[in-house]
């Protein structure tokens, strides 16, 4: 049977090619008919549909494999339950009893813990923000649905890969860094998780599973290295305003472990931790 991408994005289409690259034929479900074009030219069977509205998801094809990676834009004005949440209930109903595995992207925005400890899967969740408290929801939805026997969560840490580096254009123009400097980051590089991700069809049992590399850093440190990788010879810190955008502020502050995903998934990282994925990347010059 075909495999199948809902929300064929900057994780999504790596998945995709991945497939597609033993053979598969995969369909990818998007938003905006203007992504269907370059979908159908790279061979995929683009789909266009609207998670949030049940009726454009009539006559999904069945598929073996169905990844759930629904993104968020904050320029749709809805709310991120809507398409998290409802999102996935209407993709689920949807799908062909037949389905083998379902593999949903969820988020370590689940954990909430503030101490800078360490957290696993049997860590109690407490997410502070709307976007993790919708994650968590859904990830209790998956597990209550037909299709939660088959089903993998999969709690992404911080993507970051090709063209997309946080801050980097700051750092370049030489603008102080407007961080908590002493919070932890934990990151995983997008192609590795776009292996976990293909790893994660063969998850013997419904799991959930933390994707992280394991190597979490204070921010210091991280945009330290990075800007010595950008010939930025001195990198100024401050301390985000008030009223910033929480991914600036950060409201957590933890440090993710992935021992279930390497023991259990057989996971090996290409990136083992930040330093050799910032260096591929800024090496490349594809880092923006």
């Amino acid at each position: 049977m075909a495999k199948m991408i809902v929300g064929c994005g900057y994780l999504g289409g790596r998945v995709a090619r991945r497939w597609q690259e033993t053979g598969q034929e995969v369909f990818a479900v998007v938003h905006d008919p203007d992504h269907a074009e370059p979908l159908r030219r790279d061979g995929l069977r683009p789909i266009v549909a609207d998670v949030t509205r049940p009726e454009t998801l009539a006559g999904l094809p069945p598929c073996s494999t169905v990844v759930f990676a629904v993104g968020y834009s904050p320029r749709s004005g809805g709310l991120r339950r809507e398409v998290y949440v409802d999102g996935l209930r209407n993709v689920l109903d949807a799908l062909s009893a037949d389905t083998q595995r379902v593999i949903h992207i969820s988020s370590t925005g689940v954990y909430g813990q503030t101490d800078g400890g360490w957290i696993d899967e049997d860590t109690p969740c407490r997410p502070r923000r709307d976007g993790g408290q919708a994650f968590l929801a859904a990830e209790r939805l998956l597990a209550e649905h037909r299709l939660g026997a088959r089903a993998v969560s999969l709690r992404l840490a911080g993507l970051y890969g090709p063209g997309r580096i946080p801050l980097r254009a700051d750092l370049l123009a030489g603008r102080p860094i407007a961080v908590q400097a002493e919070v932890y980051l934990n990151l995983i590089h997008v192609d590795d998780a776009a292996g976990v991700v293909l790893a994660a069809e063969q998850a013997r049992t419904p799991r959930v599973y933390n994707v992280a590399d394991g190597q979490p850093v204070l921010r210091r440190e991280y945009f330290r290295t990075l800007g010595e990788l950008l010939g930025v010879r001195q990198v100024e810190f401050v301390d985000p305003p008030p009223d910033a955008p929480l991914s600036p502020r950060s409201d957590s502050n933890k440090r993710i472990s992935p021992a279930r995903m390497v023991a259990e998934l057989g996971v090996r990282l290409a990136y083992p931790s930040y330093r050799e994925g910032l260096a591929a990347i800024v090496g490349r010059g594809s880092g923006s």
